[in-house]
């Protein structure tokens, strides 16, 4: 049975939806008060679950450098450039610009650790950014008039931030990398991880500029959605992932999560009741490959 591979599905799925989840509380809130809070809710729900699990055991003092320093730059700055993309592109745009941090993990492992890049790989990275290329430049028709496939201020701002928010978090993830590979307990690391960016966006929010206040107001149904995504994207899906990875081929499994950009499509339609465009499609379809032949040994 496919039980590794529906999970890793399972987690795109989830993260699919919690773009379309996200769009307007973070619009309502701004990106860093949303970010703030959200950060600050799953905080809770990771260290909740690290001492109910024991967790902690496996996390060492020359464990905390790096995982600060992994939390600050591919949480923190990721997630932030991430939402203020969100708020500008719409869910669509900003999760094609994100999948670039599959190809901008390969090439960083290239030129920082040495790793070698074959000629599918290669091939892989240039298919993903044709595809994200593709995806921004033809993926509206003028029809089109829902306010996720409207862009907000000049285009080359939001494709500055969703290429910030990728590049963090696979400069990220690089840095945890040799953290994980001494056997950290993976929810542990993550909720050391989104602590750090917690904190960071709470004292962020303490400045006294109106750009990181609150641009709405904090209500009951705000907040719940703000949680319901976080325990989605960074709770369940995470936890699917790492399962995934516990019993399926790393190759499969990580193509297979890099499918969110093909996935939010069918779920926009449905939230939208407007047809993604043709090129919306085939960007998609491009990022997918691409991602498929990264992995290919």
């Amino acid at each position: 049975m496919y039980l590794y591979e529906a999970a890793a599905l399972g987690a795109a799925s989830l993260w699919a939806l919690t773009g379309l989840l996200s769009a307007a509380p973070a619009q309502h809130l701004g990106a860093i008060a949303f970010n703030c809070t959200r950060m600050v809710l799953v905080t809770i729900m990771l260290c909740v679950w690290v001492m109910l699990t024991d967790g902690w055991n496996s996390i060492g003092s020359g464990h905390l450098s790096p995982l600060i320093l992994s939390g600050f730059i591919g949480i923190f700055m990721g997630d932030t450039a991430l939402f203020l993309t969100l708020n500008r592109m719409g869910p669509r745009r900003t999760a094609m610009l994100f999948a670039l941090n599959a190809p901008m993990s390969a090439i960083l492992g290239w030129l920082i650790l040495d790793e070698t890049l074959t000629a599918i790989q290669v091939l892989g990275i240039v298919l993903i950014f044709l595809g994200v290329l593709l995806a921004i430049r033809f993926g509206k028709r003028k029809s089109q008039l829902h306010k996720w496939e409207s862009i907000k201020g000049p285009l080359w701002v939001g494709v500055l931030f969703g290429i910030a928010a990728a590049l963090s978090q696979s400069i990220g993830s690089l840095i945890a990398r040799p953290v994980m590979e001494t056997g950290a307990d993976p929810v542990a690391a993550s909720s050391i991880r989104v602590g750090v960016a917690a904190l960071g966006l709470v004292l962020l929010t303490r400045l006294p500029f109106s750009w990181v206040k609150p641009a709405g107001s904090f209500t009951l149904p705000v907040i719940g959605i703000i949680a319901v995504s976080g325990l989605l994207g960074m709770g369940i899906g995470m936890t699917l992932i790492l399962f995934a990875l516990s019993g399926g081929e790393v190759g499969i499994i990580a193509t297979l999560s890099a499918t969110t950009p093909a996935v939010m499509l069918p779920m926009m339609w449905w939230r939208t009741k407007e047809f993604p465009a043709l090129g919306a499609w085939a960007g998609a379809v491009l990022v997918v490959a691409g991602s498929a032949l990264l992995f290919v040994v």
